[in-house]
């Protein structure tokens, strides 16, 4: 592992980030968000607390797979955001200098794989939290789907 990759696992030890990931993901949150300088995969999440309440930003890479965008958790089933999304019944924002309502829809595990594979190819910041290489065969991603949560981005819901 190289150092880089060494430096952002002590970040997120135990799947949880230490003070300065948090503030790294505040300042990432706003950069993405505003959409400025910023690739357009790079998207801000903002979903409802399941327990503050508040909206809780979290910035995120989208990867896209056979024309449809999809989210990965890098840090598998802990991470909080997941958490929220699901407590959210996947109704959320994403932001990437405007603000598009959208639904998320969990993939199955059976249908994952292909969906992990591309996103550690474009996404180098994920690839230290993942015990896959991102040129292992498919059968690799098969093996860990079922650690690493994906959600489909479709169009927003109507209320009610």
């Amino acid at each position: 592992m190289t150092f880089a990759g060494s430096v952002k696992r002590w970040m997120y030890r135990g799947d949880r980030p230490n003070w300065l990931a948090r503030t790294l993901n505040r300042v990432s949150a706003l950069h993405y968000g505003s959409g400025l300088l910023a690739p357009d995969s790079w998207v801000t999440l903002e979903v409802t607390g399941r327990r503050s309440g508040r909206t809780v930003d979290c910035p995120l890479a989208v990867t896209t797979y056979h024309h449809e965008r999809y989210l990965v958790s890098m840090l598998g089933q802990n991470a909080n955001w997941v958490a929220n999304v699901r407590a959210a019944h996947g109704d959320v924002v994403l932001r990437h200098g405007r603000r598009e309502p959208v639904h998320l829809i969990e993939v199955d595990v059976a249908e994952r794989a292909p969906i992990l594979r591309g996103f550690l190819a474009h996404a180098p910041g994920a690839r230290p939290h993942m015990p896959v290489d991102r040129h292992a065969p498919i059968g690799e991603f098969e093996r860990i789907a079922a650690d690493y949560p994906v959600f489909r981005v479709t169009a927003a819901t109507a209320p009610g």
